[in-house]
């Protein structure tokens, strides 16, 4: 799981914004906002250095 989401609206970013600077489509980092699909490390480090935050700042624990 990831917080995509959440880290977008804590810096008021859109998901079309992040989606133009990745060169990948809404759709695409829209399911990654939505859990329905994860990026994989190589793009979760690249949305971490677009937003400024640390690669696992990004990631949820997993509950246990």
């Amino acid at each position: 799981m990831n917080r995509t989401k959440e880290v977008l609206e804590e810096k008021g970013i859109k998901q079309v914004w992040l989606a133009d600077k990745l060169g990948k489509s809404f759709n695409t980092v829209n399911a990654y906002a939505q859990n329905r699909t994860q990026p994989s490390l190589e793009v979760l480090y690249e949305i971490a250095e677009i937003l400024k935050v640390e690669a696992r700042e990004l990631l949820q624990p997993n509950k246990i």
